[in-house]
């Protein structure tokens, strides 16, 4: 694609600016992922061993802890995700992210969500835009058929999710929230369920962000995906 811009004389000619360059050569830096979905019974035994290496080497680098729960071949954290969309290029799996129909207390209002989570890039991939990509999972939370999409991230990870959904259009990211969850595992010294100060991400699906309740206080009533 060839790109005209104004010369210093007001000629036009074909140019390509600083700006233009960079955005072509991340472009070609991006590797080629090919994206489905899956549905969680689908998945093969090959599947979930190939998936749990992905996120042992994917939350590996972020804390041994965080890998813990993908030993032993076990694709999935907390709550088993429903539907599965997952990039692949030609050294297998790049990206994934579960999506699980669930109803949340919001305030005190029961509200059906999907929740979003399980998201996860390869380390290799990092910073090459492949985390723009996941936005493929915005058409699945309209064929659902849901109010709204949920997730909950780190606060340290709220830029990072600013530029990728916020500034597009796609998600609201509201902070001072409190969320209720089960523990993925019962511990003896360790109430059932815990708290979390997290940044909640709410996409906007069959209605619109003035109809999210209003409320600092968020229950799963189970574990999170």
């Amino acid at each position: 694609m060839t790109i005209t811009t104004l010369s210093a004389d007001g000629a036009g000619k074909p140019a390509i600016g600083a700006a233009a360059t960079r955005a072509a050569e991340e472009r070609l830096a991006r590797p080629r992922v090919h994206w489905s979905r899956h549905w969680e019974n689908d998945l093969q035994l090959a599947d979930h061993v190939e998936l749990a290496e992905f996120f042992r080497n994917s939350y590996g680098p972020t804390g041994k802890f965080n890998a813990q729960p993908f030993e032993g071949n076990r694709s999935w954290a907390g709550a088993r995700p429903e539907i599965r969309i997952i990039g692949r290029d030609e050294r297998g799996v790049a990206a994934h992210v579960g999506l699980l129909r669930r109803f949340i207390r919001v305030g005190g209002v029961d509200l059906l969500v999907a929740e979003f989570g399980l998201y996860a890039v390869r380390p290799d991939l990092e910073g090459l835009g492949i985390s723009h990509s996941m936005r493929v999972m915005y058409p699945v939370l309209h064929e659902l058929g849901v109010p709204f999409g949920f997730g909950t991230v780190r606060p340290e990870l709220e830029k990072h999710f600013t530029r990728m959904l916020k500034r597009q259009g796609l998600a609201t990211l509201l902070s001072g929230i409190r969320v209720r969850s089960t523990r993925r595992e019962v511990y003896s010294e360790l109430p059932p369920a815990c708290i979390e100060d997290v940044i909640v991400l709410v996409f906007p699906v069959q209605r619109s962000i003035s109809e999210w309740p209003a409320g600092t206080t968020i229950d799963r009533n189970g574990s999170e995906l």
